[in-house]
């Protein structure tokens, strides 16, 4: 998930225009990679043991590091080329912070006096939790539960990474175009339903669980291009990576917890369907507060920015 924090911030730096439509597409890939990967890891485990998994992780691992140490670079002004969309006036120039760890517990302190703050920190845990840590950890051993084999369950996970980079990147075109609010109240509120259904979808003479992937892969992490547009016009386009990697620490924190919480409820109740409908509600109850999130904010200055003028003044 690092590599999401990396490339809003790195859009941020690179373009002006299309901002959404280009995280939207790199988020999808991210995702769709990490999805797609599973059936090709299981199918390994299941014949030749978890050691070919886990050297196949670190030969992809080390091909991506080859090719961004390479081919990457961190600003425009490295090459001599201005910012994609950027007008005629020059945009403020990058800097390196000199004590990276001080700026980042800087920013979680701006980002601690905002409400929008820990709203956008909540739907993000609340994402986490009904993405990666339920569906991406849990959802192969329910198949399982319903005697499906472990390689169709990974199938699945696979089909939503193939519908997520249709979904995510339609997401990020939607985010330059429409109120990136009611997008999110959308996309929370619909995996909640799907999520609500998804008890009933293991039934083996139906093909509720396909019509389920599918409609789940196309919002699997489509809530990631209208949370960093809502970073960028609430903090400021300079701080989005700064911002987005502590809204994405809790969307980490959602994932762990559910993960054990839902592993606990299995043990309990002897299947998921209580995590599945838990999980279900709080989208639905996220859905509802993420239109509270950067009312009366102005683009041009964020409440980010009018605290640092009064630092600097």
């Amino acid at each position: 998930m690092t590599a999401i924090v990396l490339g809003a911030t790195v859009v941020h730096r690179w373009f002006r225009k299309q901002q959404g439509l280009i995280i939207g597409i790199l988020t999808a890939s991210t995702a769709t990679g990490q999805l797609l990967f599973l059936p090709i890891l299981a199918h390994f485990v299941e014949q030749d043991g978890w050691r070919m998994a886990v050297w196949t992780v670190v030969a992809a691992l080390l091909v991506a590091l080859a090719v961004v140490s390479l081919g990457m670079r961190s600003d425009p002004s490295e090459v001599g080329v201005r910012p994609f969309g950027e007008d005629d006036q020059p945009s403020a120039e990058s800097t390196i912070a000199l004590d990276p760890v001080r700026e980042a517990f800087n920013a979680l302190g701006r980002g601690a006096r905002s409400i929008d703050f820990w709203l956008l920190a909540g739907s993000f845990f609340v994402c986490g939790a009904s993405t990666n840590g339920l569906i991406g950890t849990h959802l192969i051993s329910a198949c399982m539960d319903h005697g499906m084999p472990e390689v169709q369950g990974a199938g699945l996970l696979a089909m939503m990474g193939l519908f997520d980079l249709v979904g995510t990147t339609a997401s990020g075109w939607l985010s330059d175009r429409y109120s990136n609010r009611w997008l999110l109240f959308t996309y929370y509120g619909l995996r909640g339903l799907s999520l609500l259904f998804l008890p009933q979808a293991f039934d083996p003479t139906t093909h509720q669980l396909t019509i389920f992937a599918v409609f789940y892969g196309l919002d699997w992490i489509a809530t990631v291009p209208p949370t960093v547009g809502l970073i960028a016009k609430i903090f400021g386009r300079e701080n989005v990576g700064l911002m987005f990697g502590w809204v994405l620490a809790a969307h980490q924190l959602g994932a762990a917890t559910i993960a054990y919480l839902a592993g606990f409820i299995r043990s309990m109740d002897g299947s998921y369907d209580h995590a599945f409908i838990l999980s279900g509600a709080a989208c639905v109850f996220t859905a509802l507060g993420v239109l509270l999130i950067g009312r009366g904010v102005s683009p041009q200055k964020s409440d980010a920015g009018r605290i640092e003028e009064v630092i600097a003044g």
